[in-house]
């Protein structure tokens, strides 16, 4: 099935129609695998978080008896949460998520039992690296720095899990070229557009971590190797490291720009001004990893100065959405009967959870890009890198800009995919905004203690207790604590509607009565190249400015990591779990 949407200012927008029943729910069926294994995963991952959040409130809770019985150390909890929350969960959603809305956007057949072996092999890469996590034979934290060793088999089974991303993205973009070919001159539709480059980025994105993985660590914990140059592995990781971060944030930039002006009824002000920041981020996501290695030796200030520059480019796509989105909310609060230079907020539907959930998501973006500005100037960050204004950031940019975006997709994207109904509007409601509050309760708390001294990763034990007796920290250690409890109350109202939806019965058709809720264009790309902008004709051209992306991070981290590998020193492994 070739056929393209039509975009329309004036009309909602249509999905593709997919005569075929069995293949459409087969390939409803495999997103629902997806996304209900992340979910699964960030079930286990929060239970863990406010175990963090108190410990940073200074209670430690790991050495009661019912948490020694459960997990050997603080260590091996923060790696648990780490892993759990920001890699596995993010993967499968986002695998689950970008799968399905390409090939309902193009109208695409694609190959369902290829589909579902790419599933099944991440998800046995999954377990595989659960095993040694669990065991307390991989608690090497989310960064799994050498020359801290962990078990070849977790190595093993992350790259099998992360290389099966890998796999996704050569479907979705396979069939994006199968649907060119059999469209020339026709414009991407809108939604694929955006998933094409999300994918494309995460390919050039994820070649850091891949060669560390598997050329560096895998031979290096068989004992194939005598050591490991420390300084190369962290260099590759955050090749992949930070650019991570975009990958699990485009998702949700794609539910902002394409569905939540529907949830607002409103409608996308610009749509080639969406692929321009598409585009953006592809070009620029991947050669900014260096602004995490101001401290590290061997690297020239001039590569570091660089990406922090290209580090601060960034910025430009997300003030861009900025402006968009929320020229599209008051598209929507307008057409209610908004007034006023600001009282038109209060006509947005507020106490629907599909809107307020991208919508706080948002405001907590806005903080974190902040925040990501004095992260990335070589100036600020030796204040506050290694702190535990780093988590703090970390948690209301990805725990709650990408995280609580998520959540508000599933609310949707479930019934779609099920023909389920979401048990409680009231309660999925208060989940939504207890979470946005608990994570600005953290954040408050952990910038806080951050810019006081408190270090990231610390366990705070009697002993650090007294070296902070002196310092102001009470007030944010509170705070922290009681976030971690706000929380938690938050999962478990969030996660009983969740279990609640997928364990109730069918009630009714999913695809007639929750399509997927795409937003009507205000300024379309149009259907054509031929009578597009020049702006729209720049953006088309993907496999092209993959190929510039590829050629920018080359140029960027080859010449520092070939200095790197003409000085290297292995260095053998330690163990400190």
């Amino acid at each position: 099935m070739t056929t393209s949407p039509i975009y329309s200012p004036h009309a909602a927008r249509e999905t593709p129609v997919i005569s075929d029943a069995a293949y459409l729910a087969s390939l409803k069926k495999v997103t629902q695998y997806y996304i209900v294994t992340a979910f699964l995963a960030l079930f286990i991952g929060v239970l863990i978080g406010p175990l963090q959040a108190l410990n940073y409130g200074g209670i430690n809770v790991y050495d009661t008896p019912i948490i020694k019985g459960l997990l050997k150390s603080y260590y091996q909890g923060l790696s648990l949460h780490g892993v759990l929350n920001a890699l596995v969960f993010t993967q499968f959603f986002i695998s689950g998520f970008l799968l399905y809305l390409p090939a309902r956007d193009l109208g695409m057949r694609i190959n369902m039992k290829f589909a579902w072996f790419t599933y099944i092999l991440m998800t046995v890469g999954l377990l595989t690296a659960a095993v040694p996590l669990l065991t307390n034979n991989a608690t090497l934290l989310y960064t799994f720095y050498p020359p801290m060793e962990g078990s070849p088999v977790f190595y093993i089974g992350a790259a099998v899990m992360v290389g099966s991303s890998l796999l996704v993205v050569g479907q979705v973009v396979q069939m994006w070229m199968r649907w060119k070919r059999a469209n020339p001159g026709r414009v991407t539709p809108l939604v694929a557009f955006m998933s094409v480059a999300t994918w494309m980025m995460w390919a050039v994105a994820s070649l850091g971590l891949v060669i560390e993985v598997v050329f560096l660590l895998i031979p290096w914990s068989l004992g194939w190797v005598a050591g490991v140059d420390p300084l190369i592995s962290k260099t590759l990781f955050w090749w992949t490291g930070h650019a991570i971060v975009y990958f699990w944030v485009l998702p949700a930039y794609i539910a902002w720009y394409a569905f939540l002006p529907n949830h607002a009824g409103g409608r996308i002000v610009s749509e080639p001004l969406v692929r321009l920041t598409f585009v953006m981020f592809l070009l620029n996501s991947t050669p900014v990893g260096l602004h995490h290695q101001y401290a590290d030796p061997n690297i020239s200030a001039t590569w570091k100065t660089m990406h922090m520059f290209l580090t601060f480019l960034i910025a430009i796509p997300s003030l861009l959405t900025a402006f968009s989105v929320a020229a599209s909310l008051e598209d929507a609060a307008r057409a209610r009967g908004g007034r006023g230079l600001f009282g038109w907020m209060l006509k947005l539907p507020w106490g629907k959870p599909t809107f307020s959930a991208p919508v706080l998501a948002m405001v907590s973006f806005i903080l974190g890009g902040a925040g990501g500005i004095v992260n990335a100037s070589s100036t600020f960050a030796p204040v506050i890198h290694n702190t535990a204004w780093i988590p703090g950031h970390f948690h209301i940019t990805v725990g709650t800009a990408t995280t609580l975006t998520f959540m508000g997709i599933s609310l949707w994207l479930i019934p779609h995919l099920t023909g389920k109904r979401m048990p409680s509007v009231r309660l999925a409601s208060a989940a939504v905004w207890t979470w946005f509050i608990g994570m600005m309760v953290f954040a408050l708390g952990m910038h806080w203690e951050g810019l006081v001294g408190v270090p990231r990763r610390a366990l705070i034990s009697a002993t650090a207790q007294s070296v902070y007796r002196d310092m102001p920290i009470q007030i944010p250690q509170m705070l922290t604590a009681i976030s971690g409890m706000i929380l938690l109350v938050s999962a478990v109202m969030y996660f009983y509607v969740l279990f609640r939806m997928l364990l109730s019965k069918r009630v009714d058709d999913g695809e007639v009565s929750s399509p997927i809720p795409y937003s009507e264009v205000i300024s379309p790309a149009g259907q054509n190249l031929a009578g597009a902008s020049a702006l729209v004709r720049f953006t088309e051209p993907l496999l092209a400015l993959w190929g510039a992306a590829l050629l920018l991070v080359l140029l960027m981290y080859g010449p520092v990591i070939a200095r790197l590998f003409a000085n290297a020193e292995l260095v053998p492994g330690w163990r400190l779990y």
